[in-house]
């Protein structure tokens, strides 16, 4: 399936959660400095597991970064 993550077409496998993509992204399942939202809607860290992506969806993936 294709989900769109920050505007850019990503493929998934069908059934992908959101800590699968985040994985995907980032290689691990970052603990911190990661934020998401699924159609506009901010997705708890404790949600990751159990939300499960639709094909089409639009998905926004935030991360912190240090510096100045």
């Amino acid at each position: 399936m294709n989900v769109i993550v920050n505007e850019e077409k990503t493929e998934l496998a069908e059934g992908a959660t959101v800590a699968d993509l985040v994985e995907h992204l980032t290689g691990e399942v970052a603990e911190a400095g990661v934020a998401v939202a699924v159609e506009g809607h901010v997705i708890s860290r404790s949600q990751w597991q159990d939300t499960i992506l639709e094909d089409g969806a639009r998905v926004d993936v935030l991360t912190a970064v240090q510096g100045g």
